[in-house]
């Protein structure tokens, strides 16, 4: 988004202006602070006076004690004044309703528009019915962007099914197949890639034959953070028997949508072979607040039933209480089922009402719940190969890191520049769900 440079100064007054206006609220509660306090010496100062014998002192001795007290005063409430401000921004209160109101002036009008002529308002809403009309344009620049990934998900497709047939041991790839050339850093001296064999061929012997690429997309999901933090413990079990994750797009002419499809080999603990979860998505601006289309948006998402065996759900857990009867005393122990925490959670969502309105819980839910989908469109199963070796996340980690850096050096330089201008003013800146199917 980018902003006219109208539109950045104004704000910038707004800025400044709020930020004044913070300072003056703290200035004037140490001003009245001070003023009680000098108020409260004077009285103390001219009770001590009076208390003396006044014959026994001249004129010129007055003056002197009224000096001197003066400055020690003076000394005293610049002194309590210090304290109350350090007091004061170290009070959570305080420092919490001042971020309020900073906060609150971002976004707020600078009154700029209110005092525009009648004749430019109207120009401008003429410019404002301009920007509706270019966000229906994108909203079918990217229906027809969905379009393009219908159409390229069935090229890549074939590929993501040999990368099943191998994983699944389904296909064992030939020796031209398994070949591949190592970067530079990753080249080996002979000696090296002969110890290397060596080792490989003693952990072979040790072991039993592998099939396929064992644990594949368990080792995937434990790599990525988005998806560890769904883990535990009793999901890793179930998830050595996930064969593939497939991405299907919604048919031509249908709603927009994508299902992500997970498929299991047959296990001890459900009996589906398929796990779906689709998301509802939206390509149109708002008609209440057409300015905020900013590309699709997730509406909702469905999942599925899992067909959980006897014993084996580990989506629930039983919890034993003991109860006490109030009249005669006698105790009892009482079974309860609740809740557990498990990925498998995440093929249960929660239900939007009609209104759209949510508790914040479920907010929070449905917010990390189209995240993760996301990813696992964009992301995780495009690439999942790189997730498994964990090369994807090294480049993830490099790209956030490399733009830290380069924010850090271009506010050096500015630093730098700054300081080594002779002429350099720092003033002049303060203006600048369905049933799973089975197979």
């Amino acid at each position: 988004m980018y902003m006219s440079a109208s539109g950045g100064i104004s704000f910038l007054f707004t800025a400044i202006s709020g930020v004044f206006s913070v300072i003056l609220c703290i200035c004037a509660v140490l001003l009245i602070y001070s003023i009680r306090t000098r108020n409260s010496a004077d009285q103390n100062k001219m009770a001590d006076i009076d208390n003396k014998d006044q014959a026994e002192m001249d004129q010129a001795d007055m003056e002197d004690v009224e000096e001197v007290e003066e400055e020690e005063t003076g000394e005293d409430v610049n002194s309590k004044a210090r304290q109350l401000t350090v007091q004061m921004m170290q009070n959570p209160q305080i420092l919490a309703a001042l971020q309020e109101r900073l906060d609150g002036l971002v976004g707020s009008p600078s009154g700029y528009m209110e005092s525009l002529p009648k004749v430019v308002k109207r120009r401008v809403n003429a410019l404002k019915n301009l920007q509706v009309k270019c966000a229906h344009i994108e909203a079918k620049f990217y229906e027809e962007v969905h379009e393009l990934e219908r159409k390229y998900a069935a090229l890549y497709q074939p590929l993501f099914d040999k990368r099943s047939e191998i994983i699944n041991a389904a296909y064992e790839p030939t020796d031209e197949e398994c070949e591949w050339k190592a970067d530079e850093e990753e080249e080996l001296t002979e000696e090296m890639k002969e110890k290397a064999k060596v080792d490989e061929e003693k952990k072979d012997e040790e072991k039993e034959d592998p099939k396929g690429v064992p644990e594949f997309w368990l080792t995937v999901f434990k790599n990525v953070d988005l998806l560890s933090d769904m883990l535990q413990e009793h999901d890793e079990p179930i998830l050595k028997h996930l064969k593939d994750i497939k991405v299907k797009f919604s048919d031509p002419g249908q709603p927009m949508n994508f299902t992500l499809e997970f498929y299991f080999e047959c296990n001890d603990f459900f009996s589906n072979e398929l796990l779906v979860k689709t998301y509802k998505m939206r390509s149109e601006p708002d008609e209440s607040d057409p300015f905020a289309f900013d590309g699709p948006e997730i509406m909702g998402c469905t999942g599925c039933q899992i067909d959980w065996k006897k014993g084996k759900n580990i989506t629930l857990k039983t919890i034993k209480k003991k109860q006490k009867h109030k009249g005669r005393g006698t105790v009892r122990t009482v079974t309860k089922t609740v809740p557990n925490d498990s990925f498998f959670n995440f093929f249960t969502p929660p239900e939007v009402p009609e209104s759209g309105e949510l508790d914040e819980d479920s907010e929070a839910i449905l917010a990390a719940d189209f995240e993760i989908g996301h990813f696992l469109r964009e992301r995780i199963v495009p690439r999942a190969v790189l997730y498994f070796t964990g090369e994807a996340i090294e480049d993830d980690d490099d790209d956030y890191d490399e733009e830290g850096e380069e924010a850090d050096d271009e506010e050096g330089e500015e630093e730098a520049d700054e300081e080594n201008d002779p002429n350099y003013d720092p003033k002049k800146d303060a203006n600048p769900p369905p049933e799973c199917k089975q197979q």
